[in-house]
C-alpha cells in the first residue's frame, strides 16, 4: 500500500478497560494493497493541544473492506482526546509506515512464538492472522501488571494457543514473559516480540541463550515518521537508524543491547 495522508471515518470506538480502548477505521476506498504486520499509522489530534502526529500500530487491516483496527492506550492528551469520539467522527492519518515483520511465506515445520506486552500485543495480532492464512497456529504468550490489562484475548484465542503471565498473579501464570513454563524448554523456531523496552530485551536474551532467531518492534518516540526529525534513532550495528522508516522492526542481531 502506497503511504499517503487520508481522512478515515470511526466505525466502533470502544473500551476495553480504563487504558485501553480499541478503535475502528474506515480508510477511503482509493486505497490500494496490503498493510503489513509491524507497520504503524500516525494520526492527527491538533483539536487536543497536540501539534505533532502520533504514532500507532496497526493491530489489523483488512484490504479489501478497507478497515483498519488500532488499539491505543490513553497516555496523553492526543490518545485521551481520541477515546472520546464517536462513530461517525474522522481521523486525519499518514498510512502505512515503517517496515514490518520479516516473515516469510514457507512455514513448513515452523513454530513461531509471538510475545507482547501491554499495547505491544497489538502488531502481534495481525501477525498472528498472516501466520494463520499461510497454515501455520502461532503461539502467543502476553503479559500484564493485571488480568484487566490483558485485551482481546478471544482474538488470540481464535488464532492460535495462547498463553498468559501477570505480575500479581491475577491471571495466568506469574511473573515476567520468559518466566512462564514454555520457555522453559523453548521448541521454537523463532521469535517475534513487541511491548515494553525491558520486556524485550528479556526476550531478546532469552532467544539468543537458545539460539531462535528473533525480530522486536521498538516503540521509540517519535515525532515526524518520515526519518526527518532524527528524534526515534536507535543504535545499530550498522550506526544510528531511524525507527520510523528502517525500522520499527529490527533484528536483535542488528540492535547494540547489551
Amino acid at each position: 500500500m502506497k503511504k499517503e495522508i487520508l481522512q478515515s471515518i470511526i466505525l466502533s470506538n470502544s473500551a476495553l478497560n480504563e487504558s485501553y480502548y480499541r478503535l475502528e477505521l474506515q480508510l477511503p476506498e482509493t486505497c490500494q494493497g496490503e498493510m503489513m504486520p509491524g507497520q504503524f499509522v500516525q494520526l492527527l489530534a491538533k483539536e487536543s493541544g497536540a501539534f505533532l502526529r502520533r504514532p500507532i500500530s496497526v493491530c489489523d487491516y483488512d484490504s479489501g473492506t478497507h478497515r483498519l483496527v488500532l488499539l491505543v492506550q490513553k497516555v496523553g492528551l492526543a490518545s485521551s482526546y481520541w477515546s472520546t469520539l464517536a462513530p461517525g467522527a474522522t481521523i486525519d492519518l499518514i498510512a502505512p509506515l515503517g517496515h514490518g515483520f520479516s516473515y516469510s511465506h514457507d512455514f513448513s515445520g515452523e513454530t513461531p512464538l509471538l510475545i507482547g506486552g501491554g499495547v505491544g500485543i497489538a502488531p502481534l495480532l495481525m501477525l498472528g492472522k498472516k501466520l494463520q492464512q499461510e497454515g501455520i497456529k502461532p503461539t502467543f504468550l502476553l503479559g500484564a501488571r493485571t488480568k484487566s490489562l490483558l485485551v482481546l484475548q478471544d482474538e488470540f484465542k481464535n488464532i492460535g494457543n495462547l498463553y498468559c503471565t501477570t505480575e500479581d498473579a491475577s491471571f495466568g501464570e506469574k511473573g515476567r514473559v520468559t518466566d512462564h513454563s514454555i520457555c522453559v524448554t523453548p521448541i521454537y523456531s523463532s521469535v517475534y516480540t513487541c511491548g515494553p523496552l525491558p520486556m524485550m530485551k528479556s526476550v531478546a536474551r532469552w532467544a539468543k541463550q537458545h539460539s531462535i532467531p528473533c525480530e522486536v518492534s521498538l516503540e521509540n518516540k517519535m515525532a515526524c515518521g518520515i526519518g526527518a526529525c532524527l528524534c526515534c534513532v536507535e543504535n545499530t550495528a550498522e550506526g544510528h537508524k531511524c525507527t520510523c522508516t528502517e525500522g520499527p522492526v529490527f533484528r536483535t542481531e542488528e540492535l547494540l543491547w547489551s
